[in-house]
Parts: structure tokens; C-alpha cells; sequence
């Protein structure tokens, strides 16, 4: 959280050490805590506080560093005019965001007045995948009990997200081994991605995990066990994807994957029961078309519940 004018440099020595500890080079690391320190100043000045997540990104190879500034602050009418340089509303300069995009590689913004706002940057050598994803652990623990990890090789897109039992470090070891798993053979089946990994938990708490895989542009496979939410998301619907009761681990009575039609516009998203399922994108066209990784930081903005870790994850 960013709530007072001291944070602004923690978070900007934060990004720094993010960035050196993955290989940017001494300019790309200087643009980040550049934005860093642009992205928190303006979360005090305009919205008197709000949360700053960052975190490393893998594109063709090469480290990103992804800013996210989130709060629930009077928002902005007119996005453009405030991205302009010169403009300013709180008697600075008025080079915040107009810097913090020349800066990156990537950059988003969605404003809604009286609602908050939501800024993505990512720095790096290339843009990253067009995906978004969130995981944080729930207040006062260190480890996250959820994960998900994205893997994408020629043309296909193999995506597993999981929910170890409850919360603390023993769900963040089911989770892991969860994902050691997947990782093992990303490209695999769902079905077979989930065997693997219900065998992996044996000897854990045990967790709840979905794997979808994208092929054919047309097509996902999907496959779940425990209370991951799946949605694949067109313009005038939205199909949920169907996982089975169990606990990876423990106990698994039945097992399916599902084949589901999707087009080039779909936007699929999952995530954790630490996010509500009472969101519908459909009534929202305006964020629909944001990028997926603001999408999925208004979505945890909005629906996270205050007791549990929170994962969501949106890939379009």
C-alpha cells in the first residue's frame, strides 16, 4: 500500500531491486523506478493512496517489469488530456503519466470518475504476452497459497491456475508443488496436466487447480478440480467452464476435459474463489477492451475478499 509521501521512495527502491534482480540493464532499470516514483506520487497526490503491485514478466526471453498502480480515488473524465504534458491538477509539472508512458513498452490506463483508477506499465527490451495476472497472499502472511504460471511455445497456450488448501505455507508448498508439475510438461493435455499434478500434491493439504490449453485458434481444452472459476468471455455471452468437485491430492472421483468453441476476440479469464464470482465483463465493454492485465486489477480491486489469498489470471 501506498499511503503517505514516505512510501513514494520505498517504492521506488522496491522496483529498483526488482529490476537489477532480473537482469534489466542500468537504463531499463532507471526507467522503472522512474515510474515507480511517478505511479506512487500520483496515488497520494490524486487519490490519496492506493496499492502498487509489481512483479517480473517473461517475453520472448527477456526479463519485463510490470507496474501496476491501483486505487479507488475520484478517477479521471477525460484520461487523454491528463496523459497530455503540461496538464496538471494538483500544481505539479503535470509530466506524471505522459513520462511514466514514454517509459515503457507497454501502457494502460482505465479511469471511471467517482469509481478509481487502474495504470499499467511494463519496461522492459520487448513488449510481454498479451495477458494479466494478480496473486497476493491474504493480509499479514508472506506466502501466497495460490499461483499460476503461463506457458506459450510456437501456437499454443497452456495456462494452470491453483488454490492450495487454505492459506499460510503449507498452501503455498501445495501450490508449488502443484506447479513444479505443470511446468515439468506444460504442453501436456489438461487432463493429463491435472493427473500430474493430483499426483504431485499426494502428501500435501492438497489443492484445487484448472488447466486451459489453446491450440487451435478456435478451439480450448479445460480441465479442473476444486473451486477454480473459468470464464471464456465473447461480446454478447459468456460460458463458464465447467471443473469438478475434489481436492487435487486427496481425493479426485472424477476427471473430464472440456472442449469449447472460442474466436480471436475471446477473453478467458480464472481465478481463485479469493476473488468473488459476482463480476459480469459483458456489461462493461469499456474495460472489456483494456488491456487483459488491467482487466484483471480491476477485477481484484472490485472482488477480492478480504480473508483469503487472491489469484486471477486473464489471457486474451
Amino acid at each position: 500500500m501506498i499511503e503517505d509521501e514516505s512510501q513514494i521512495g520505498e517504492a521506488r527502491r522496491d522496483a529498483q531491486r526488482l529490476a537489477m534482480a532480473y537482469g534489466l540493464d542500468a537504463t531499463l532499470t532507471g526507467r522503472v523506478a522512474i515510474a515507480a516514483t511517478e505511479l506512487a506520487t500520483n496515488l497520494i497526490r490524486h487519490a490519496r493512496g492506493g496499492e502498487m503491485l509489481m512483479q517480473p514478466l517473461v517475453a520472448a526471453g527477456a526479463e519485463v517489469i510490470e507496474l501496476l498502480a491501483i486505487d479507488r480515488g475520484r478517477g479521471m473524465s477525460d484520461v487523454e488530456r491528463c496523459l497530455n504534458d503540461g496538464y496538471s491538477t494538483g500544481g505539479t509539472a503535470g509530466t506524471g503519466l505522459g513520462a511514466v508512458r514514454r517509459l515503457s513498452c507497454e501502457f494502460d490506463i482505465y479511469s471511471v470518475p467517482g469509481e478509481g483508477t487502474v495504470v499499467m506499465s511494463r519496461i522492459g527490451a520487448s513488449p510481454a504476452s498479451r495477458f494479466g495476472a494478480i496473486s497476493i497472499p491474504l493480509k499479514g502472511e508472506t506466502e501466497c497459497g495460490d499461483g499460476w504460471a503461463l506457458a506459450q511455445e510456437a501456437a499454443t497456450t497452456c495456462l494452470m491456475v491453483v488454490d492450495g488448501l487454505g492459506h499460510g505455507s503449507f498452501a503455498a508448498l501445495a501450490a508449488e508443488s502443484a506447479l513444479e508439475g505443470f511446468a515439468a510438461a506444460p504442453s501436456e493435455t489438461p487432463r493429463a496436466a491435472i493427473e500430474r499434478a493430483h499426483r504431485a500434491l499426494s502428501g500435501t493439504r492438497g489443492a484445487a487447480a484448472a488447466v486451459a490449453r489453446v491450440t487451435d485458434p478456435n478451439r480450448l481444452s479445460y480441465c479442473g478440480v476444486g473451486n477454480i472459476t473459468g470464464y471464456l468471455i465473447e461480446a454478447e455471452k459468456s460460458q463458464g467452464l465447467v471443473s469438478h468437485n475434489g481436492t487435487l491430492g486427496l481425493t479426485m472421483t472424477r476427471l473430464q476435459q472440456f472442449e469449447y468453441d472460442r474466436t480471436a476476440h475471446s477473453l478467458m479469464v480464472m481465478h481463485s474463489d479469493g476473488l468473488s464470482a459476482r463480476w459480469d465483463l459483458r456489461k462493461n465493454p469499456q474495460l472489456r477492451a483494456r488491456h487483459p492485465a488491467i482487466i484483471a486489477a480491476v477485477l481484484y480491486r472490485d472482488h477480492a475478499r478480504p480473508r483469503d489469498d487472491a489469484t486471477v489470471v486473464v489471457l486474451n
